[in-house]
């Protein structure tokens, strides 16, 4: 062998290195735009202090979360929180950096850190508490990754087809999340997977549903819209529709049907409340509420999402967190016990 073939090729490590430097200069441009918390440390934290970081962003990030966690067995908070925080930096890493080509540096860097806590290896807080969550709790890598291919799709997908295409966005971006909180809860075994993850899948999808249709507006304004592209055309709904804020008689009887569509599928999910362990019933059965309250505050404006954003009120929301607190003591008042009621 020659020092001729051996040498490197100069051009290839000039594309490399260019590369490298470019997606260098998209990382930092990207953690400029988030809290430096986000930044992943030089040294990794304890478990606990890792633990410290994922409750404090879960608590103090989302409302329904910290209702939800008064529910859960003390064990598996840990185990929430971590689940939690990493969705938020994930979905963060994705929305909040306003580059498109910062937002994909920073995912498949995360991507990677992904990898390294499957190898052992994690630095940032969010991975070594998952670690531990991970190890407990038996989680394949698969639903985290899959969450990180929805975060990507944001970036360059704006439109879907069709229903079918939406419902695979949300394969990614929202049933991931409940196949979670069924391996956080040992909730899945070879008897129980297939059943409960459809079940899971069909609540996780009209949830995402649910937000799509009460946040038609604020979508809009970030270039994505998420209504069928073939049901707008059956229903005379397009673009400048939506751009004019006004919700004219066919975007009602549009959003109409899908209102009715992602109730339909939380009646298909309803049932996983009577089959779960008690604890974990009463965070199903306090977020298809959640959902269907949405749904139930879309109608109540008459299917007008255009002018104002639907929202479910701090005393709405207290009387959920009461009504599925009763179906705990009461089973027979929770939520799939039979009924697929149309309201919350």
């Amino acid at each position: 062998m020659t020092a001729a073939t051996v040498e490197p090729d100069k051009n290839a490590l000039e594309r490399e290195a260019a590369h490298r430097g470019g997606e260098g200069d998209a990382l930092a441009r990207g953690w400029a735009a988030l809290p430096a918390s986000y930044r992943i440390p030089e040294v990794a934290p304890t478990l606990d202090e890792a633990r410290a970081w994922c409750q404090n962003l879960a608590e103090t990030h989302y409302e329904n979360f910290h209702v939800a966690s008064w529910f859960l067995p003390k064990a598996l908070r840990p185990h929430f929180h971590s689940i939690y925080a990493y969705c938020r930096v994930s979905d963060d890493l994705g929305d909040e950096v306003g580059s498109t080509e910062s937002a994909l540096a920073l995912l498949d860097l995360w991507g990677r850190e992904l990898d390294a806590c499957y190898e052992g290896r994690a630095r940032h807080p969010v991975f070594v508490a998952l670690r531990a969550t991970i190890e407990a709790c038996s989680i394949p890598k698969e639903p985290f990754a899959d969450l990180l291919t929805a975060f990507r799709r944001d970036q360059t997908v704006t439109r879907y087809a069709s229903m079918d295409e939406v419902l695979g966005y949300c394969r990614y971006s929202a049933n991931p999340v409940g196949r979670l909180v069924l391996y956080a809860c040992g909730e899945v075994s070879p008897e129980t997977r297939e059943t409960y993850f459809r079940m899971s899948d069909a609540t996780c999808s009209a949830l995402q549903l649910a937000n799509f249709w009460q946040d038609v507006r604020e979508d809009f304004a970030r270039g994505r819209v998420y209504l069928p592209q073939d049901a707008m055309r059956k229903f005379g709904v397009s673009d400048e529709t939506i751009a004019g804020g006004v919700a004219t008689p066919e975007f009602r009887a549009l959003l109409r049907s899908e209102v009715d569509y992602a109730r339909s599928l939380f009646a298909q999910g309803l049932p996983l409340i009577g089959k779960v362990n008690r604890d974990l019933a009463l965070d199903l059965d306090l977020f298809s509420r959640g959902g269907l309250e949405i749904l139930r505050a879309i109608e109540l404006r008459d299917y007008d999402v255009l002018s104002a954003r639907p929202a479910i009120s701090k005393r709405t929301k207290f009387a959920l967190a009461l009504r599925a607190l009763s179906g705990k003591a009461f089973p027979f008042l929770r939520l799939g016990r039979g009924t697929t009621e149309k309201a919350a």
